[in-house]
C-alpha cells in the first residue's frame, strides 16, 4: 500500500530500483536533473530528457506520459539530488487549467511506494514534482511541487545545463529572460548598496533557487506587490516608522545560564572565555491554539514554516526553506518541515556553520511564515532559541508574548560586526504566507543593525 505525501513531506526508500511516473490529463514531458550539493549539474550529461534519455543511474522510459527508471546504486556519489520535472507540451497553457497532476514512486515490480498530488498550481507550465535525495548515507523521496515561472530554458540553465538554442518541439516554453542576471558563485559583495536601506531588497535570480515560485493557492504577484503595510496593522510604513526604543544592554552568553532575550536585545556569539561559536542551531517552535466547540476542543490546523534568508548587505543571496533545505554554499541546513507544530521542543531546526558562511554574506534573518494564512493570534508559545551545535547547550531564547494579526514573523537576525557574529531578537510581524512573499519586506530589519 502506498503512502500519500503532502508538499514538503519526505519518506525513506528501502529499495534500490525505483520508477517515477506521473498521472495528468494534459500532454506533458518528464525529465530529470541530477544535481550536486550546490544544486547544479556537473555537466549536460546530468540532464535526462526526451533528446537525451539516459544519464548516470537514470533512464527515461518511453510512453505517454514517460517515466523515469532510477537505479540508486548507479547514481554517482557526488550527486545529492535527482529532481523530477514535469513540463506541459503547450508552453502557453498552465497546470491551473487541468486537474492536479500526481507523481508516483514505485518499485521495480510496479508496487506503489509513494503518491503525491501536486495541488495549488495556477499559471505555471513547469513544476519540479519531487526529488530523490541522500540523507546520512540513505536515499529518501521528498514532495516538492515547486512551480517554475521562468520557462523551460531558464529552468535548465539555472541548474547549470548549457542550452545553445530552444528545443525544436513544443515541449519547451519560449525562454523568458531572468529577472536579474545570474550571480556567479562567490561573487564579491557590492561596493555600495543596490538601493537605499529604506527600500526592500531585490529578489534573487532564478538560479539561486530562491525565491520559490508561487506555491499552492498563491497566484503570481501583481505589479506593485507587495503592497505597503497599512497604518494600524501593527507597524507604520517605513517612511513613518517610529524610531525603535533603545534596546537593553548587550549581554554575554553562558551555557550554564541561558539568556532570556527581550525584543531588540543583542548578544555576541562567543562562549565564556571569549571563544567564538562556530556551529550553532536555531530552533523555532510554536503551538496551535485549541478552540472550544460543540463537540469538544479542537486544534486549529496551522502550518508554519521556518526559513533563513542570507543577505550581502541589502542584497538577497540565498534562502534555506522547505523547498530548498540546504543553502547553495552548504553552510546552512534546514532539518525539514513540520506541518502541525504539535509536540514538545523545537518544531523546526536550522543548522548554521558560521565558519562556512561566505565572506560577502553579512546577515542571516530567521523568520516564520504561515503557509495557510493563519495569523499569530491562532498560535501560542512561539519562540526561537540559539543552541551551541557542538554540545547542544541552549545559549539564548526569545519567546514571543501575545498573538498578533500577522501571517509572518521575523524572529531573529544573526549578523557580522567585524570578525564577530552577533544575534538580535526581533519579534516583528508582517504579512506573508511563504518566503517568496516575505523576502521583499525584510529590508527594514537589515538597515537597523
Amino acid at each position: 500500500m502506498s503512502a500519500t505525501l503532502a508538499k514538503g513531506q519526505n519518506g525513506p526508500l528501502a529499495t534500490n530500483d525505483v520508477v517515477i511516473s506521473i498521472q495528468l490529463t494534459a500532454p506533458a514531458d518528464l525529465s530529470a536533473l541530477l544535481v550536486t550539493e550546490r544544486g547544479k549539474v556537473r555537466s549536460d550529461a546530468d540532464f535526462v530528457f526526451f533528446n537525451q534519455p539516459s544519464g548516470p543511474g537514470v533512464n527515461l522510459l518511453p510512453g505517454q506520459p514517460a517515466s523515469l527508471a532510477v537505479s540508486l546504486n548507479g547514481v554517482p556519489a557526488d550527486i545529492e539530488q535527482i529532481r523530477a520535472v514535469i513540463t506541459l507540451d503547450d508552453a502557453n497553457s498552465s497546470f491551473g487549467r487541468f486537474p492536479a497532476p500526481t507523481a508516483i514512486v514505485s518499485d521495480s515490480a510496479g508496487n506503489r511506494l509513494y503518491e503525491y498530488q501536486i495541488d495549488g498550481l495556477q499559471s505555471e507550465s513547469i513544476v519540479i514534482a519531487l526529488e530523490l535525495y541522500r540523507r546520512q548515507g540513505a536515499w529518501k523521496v521528498r514532495a516538492v511541487g515547486q512551480g517554475y515561472a521562468g520557462g523551460f530554458e531558464a529552468l535548465v540553465t539555472d541548474h547549470g545545463v548549457t542550452v545553445d538554442e530552444a528545443p525544436a518541439t513544443g515541449t519547451a516554453a519560449a525562454p523568458q529572460p531572468p529577472a536579474y542576471p545570474a550571480q556567479p558563485p562567490n561573487y564579491p559583495p557590492p561596493t555600495t548598496p543596490a538601493y537605499p536601506t529604506q527600500q526592500a531588497p531585490q529578489a534573487a535570480p532564478p538560479g539561486s533557487g530562491y525565491p520559490p515560485p508561487p506555491g499552492p493557492g498563491y497566484p503570481p504577484p501583481a505589479a506593485g506587490y507587495p503592497p505597503p503595510p497599512a497604518v494600524g496593522q501593527g507597524y507604520p510604513p517605513p517612511t513613518q516608522q517610529a524610531a525603535p526604543q533603545q534596546a537593553p544592554a548587550e549581554i554575554s552568553l553562558s551555557k550554564d545560564r541561558p539568556v532570556s532575550l527581550q525584543k531588540g536585545q543583542r548578544v555576541t556569539l562567543r562562549k565564556e572565555g571569549g571563544a567564538a561559536l562556530t556551529f550553532v542551531k536555531m530552533g523555532l517552535g510554536w503551538d496551535p491554539v485549541r478552540s472550544r466547540g460543540m463537540f469538544g476542543n479542537r486544534t486549529v490546523d496551522v502550518d508554519l514554516d521556518a526559513s533563513v534568508a542570507m543577505f550581502a548587505e541589502m542584497n538577497i543571496v540565498d534562502v534555506a526553506y522547505y523547498g530548498q533545505l540546504t543553502s547553495k554554499d552548504g553552510s546552512i541546513r534546514h532539518q525539514g518541515d513540520n506541518l502541525t507544530g504539535e509536540g514538545e521542543g523545537d518544531d523546526e531546526v536550522i543548522l548554521v556553520d558560521l565558519t562556512r558562511i561566505p565572506a560577502h554574506v553579512t546577515s542571516l534573518l530567521f523568520m516564520v511564515t504561515s503557509y495557510k494564512g493563519h495569523t499569530f493570534e491562532q498560535i501560542q508559545n512561539a519562540f526561537c532559541r540559539l543552541v551551541d551545535g557542538t554540545n547542544s547547550a541552549e545559549l539564548a531564547r526569545y519567546t514571543m508574548a501575545g498573538g498578533m494579526r500577522f501571517t509572518a514573523m521575523a524572529m531573529a537576525m544573526v549578523y557580522r560586526v567585524g570578525s564577530d557574529w552577533k544575534m538580535e531578537a526581533l519579534g516583528e510581524g508582517f504579512q506573508a504566507k511563504h518566503p517568496g512573499e516575505a523576502v521583499p519586506q525584510l529590508g527594514r530589519f537589515l538597515g537597523a543593525k
